[in-house]
């Protein structure tokens, strides 16, 4: 479902609680028991830490996402390669910062699944008679939870996604309700509004510092605002962003509250939490109520999970359209816009989130790991913004106030939660590091092909391609041949385009296509420009497709014949006088160039490792006509080596 972006709307802000706030509603779940785990809970402790809460969720997602970041609007889509997409072409190197924060994210989306899940469920050991559940069972409900989350993803959510808006809505009301009935604990906790409690914390508490990770999660789900950008609309976000923020500083400030007046002075240690069952959160709950809060916010913690599987499917989606990532198969489950579903990644999401839980466990644990990769995705979208910032003539004064102040603030999270790379953060760094080898050795692998493509003159084959079509004496290949280009300039042609026609088994046919896909910075652009090179010889259609917008070549072309066949500017009935005379069109055949790297190259080690990691790639993903959507029954691949450096010239003497 698609909001307008430039009004608010009941049912928008409905769906906007249901798709946006999933990862950043969860956090009161974990928030002050990773602050509090293993540590003496004191006055200064849950005051400093509150304060600081309040002023995350202030200035990194209310100055950043809400009031600025929003504002960077692709066509009304948003994300990390949709701003990507915005400013490319000021900075080659600016796809650097994209391909970390979208492998950043994408490892970010492994890790929301199991810590919201768990986090949830363990709620359960609140329970007088289940102080003692064992871990395992936590890990095998947790499991068959997620288990039923990755196997229903096949069918899409567009029926299911109707009622997220409803559950998030009932989920921030409790959080609200449930704060403000334990605000009376304490009502000094309201001095944590002021900075001046943070700022003191940050300088006397001791490595009060370092608890700026545990802080740091409250606003993780924050990249989510601007990534479903184009599903909700910038005044929906910004509007339901009033109740969600509102619910969630309530609930911190009762949890502040309760645990100032009801453990004040105690240390929560592992065996603490399972004997007094300490929790921040649950224990904010009447014991009746303990398991209908279990159920809502298992709810709302799947319902973060959605949001962060969906995203991770439009992300790899926009990446491969970008030609960051390697071509993969892509279904759509609904009719609504945006519902892909990937298998490939469905599957590895599973794998690393099942891994996840069983290497962890425990939620407490998986906090090391948790937030790490987030932060390197905001300081990406720090960067492209400033240049974005540059695209719109902003004074410079403010771009250098912008890139100053939140780069000190988010420095200063990644410093401190480098400090859990140890503790489990690494695993996170490993996964985000394979996601972006990939990106950059697709990207890199394709630069370096690009270097050695040979392009030719068109004007210069016109006649001899002529000349084929009308030779009798050679077998006609097809009625119609097309050909795949990646020429930009619709004078030029690859040479071995020119070599497969002419050279590799002559091909002889009445029309010859030549198609090339473009793809737009604009996500949904779908055009196309028609050039008749010859007419009714020669054909060449530029498809302009914006980087959301999925190249179903075949079903493409059909559509572009149609409207040529509407205004007789083609005909494709068939040359055979037998087939002409009963108005028989003629068969289609396109032939698909297939790289492989030849052994005749002389590449430096780097640029060969890139090279042979490109085609070892290659061969998991989709082929070129998958991937360009053609039907299989009128595809022919023809392979040729890649030569991208050739060897030199070979010494050989003859003898007799």
């Amino acid at each position: 479902m698609k909001v307008s972006t430039n009004k608010a709307t009941a049912a928008g802000l409905i769906v906007a609680l249901g798709i946006i706030y999933g990862d950043i509603g969860t956090s009161p779940l974990y928030v002050f028991n990773a602050i509090i785990g293993n540590r003496v809970i004191t006055e200064d402790l849950i005051m400093g830490t509150l304060s600081c809460i309040i002023w995350t969720l202030t200035l990194q997602t209310t100055l950043k996402y809400v009031v600025l970041i929003l504002r960077a609007d692709n066509k009304g889509e948003g994300g990390i390669f949709s701003l990507y997409a915005l400013v490319r072409r000021r900075r080659k190197w600016l796809v650097i910062p994209a391909m970390i924060g979208g492998a950043s994210l994408l490892a970010d989306g492994i890790i929301t699944p199991p810590m919201t899940v768990t986090s949830a469920i363990e709620g359960l050991g609140i329970l007088p008679s289940l102080l003692d559940m064992p871990t395992q069972t936590v890990v095998t409900i947790v499991l068959i939870i997620l288990s039923l989350f990755f196997f229903l993803q096949q069918f899409g959510t567009a029926n299911i996604g109707r009622i997220f808006g409803p559950i998030m809505f009932i989920w921030f009301t409790m959080l609200a309700v449930i704060g403000a009935i334990h605000l009376t604990d304490d009502l000094s906790i309201f001095r944590a509004l002021s900075p001046h409690y943070a700022i003191r914390f940050l300088a006397t508490y001791p490595h009060g510092f370092w608890l700026l990770g545990a802080v740091f999660l409250c606003t993780t789900g924050a990249e989510a605002l601007y990534s479903d950008l184009g599903h909700c609309g910038r005044e929906n976000i910004r509007i339901s962003w009033l109740f969600v923020k509102l619910s969630l500083i309530i609930n911190y400030f009762g949890q502040g509250a309760f645990l100032i007046s009801h453990f004040n002075g105690v240390h929560v240690t592992e065996q603490a939490k399972q004997t007094m069952g300490i929790n921040a959160f649950f224990s904010l709950m009447p014991e009746w109520f303990i398991v209908p809060s279990v159920v809502i916010a298992t709810a709302a913690a799947i319902i973060a999970s959605q949001a962060m599987v969906s995203g991770a499917f439009t992300l790899i989606n926009e990446a491969i359209r970008l030609n960051l990532w390697p071509k993969l198969k892509l279904r759509y489950p609904s009719e609504a816009r945006g519902q892909i579903f990937i298998p490939a990644i469905n599957v590895l999401m599973f794998v690393g989130c099942t891994g996840v839980v069983l290497y962890f466990q425990k939620s407490s644990r998986m906090e090391a790991a948790y937030g790490l990769a987030i932060i390197i995705t905001m300081i990406s979208t720090t960067m492209l913004f400033a240049n974005y910032l540059v695209l719109k003539r902003i004074k410079p004064f403010w771009i250098y106030i912008f890139l100053g102040s939140f780069f000190i603030i988010e420095t200063g999270y990644l410093v401190a939660l480098m400090e859990k790379f140890s503790h489990g953060g690494y695993m996170t760094l490993m996964i985000g590091g394979i996601m972006f080898i990939v990106m950059f050795v697709w990207f890199r692998s394709r630069k370096i092909k690009n270097r050695y493509v040979e392009f030719v003159r068109m004007e210069h084959y016109i006649s001899k391609i002529q000349e084929l079509s009308n030779d009798r004496s050679i077998a006609k290949c097809a009625t119609h041949l097309i050909y795949l280009t990646s020429a930009d300039n619709p004078k030029e042609i690859e040479h071995k385009i020119i070599y497969s026609i002419l050279n590799n088994k002559p091909k002889r046919a009445d029309i010859y296509w030549f198609i090339h896909v473009d793809t737009m910075d604009a996500p949904y652009t779908s055009e196309y420009k028609v050039e008749h090179i010859i007419p009714n010889d020669i054909i060449r259609i530029d498809f302009k497709l914006g980087f959301r917008v999925q190249p179903r070549i075949n079903l493409m072309f059909k559509k572009v014949l149609e409207d040529l066949l509407e205004n007789k500017e083609v005909n494709i009935i068939s040359r055979y006088e037998s087939l002409a005379s009963n108005n028989i069109v003629g068969d289609f055949q396109f032939i698909v160039l297939e790289k492989y790297l030849s052994q005749d190259n002389e590449l430096p080690f780097i640029e060969k490792l890139i090279m042979k990691f490109h085609f070892l790639i290659k061969q998991i993903g989709l082929s070129e006509e998958k991937g360009f959507g053609l039907d299989q029954a009128n595809v022919t691949v023809e392979k040729f080596p890649l030569v991208v450096s050739p060897a030199s010239a070979i010494k050989l003497r003859r003898i007799e």
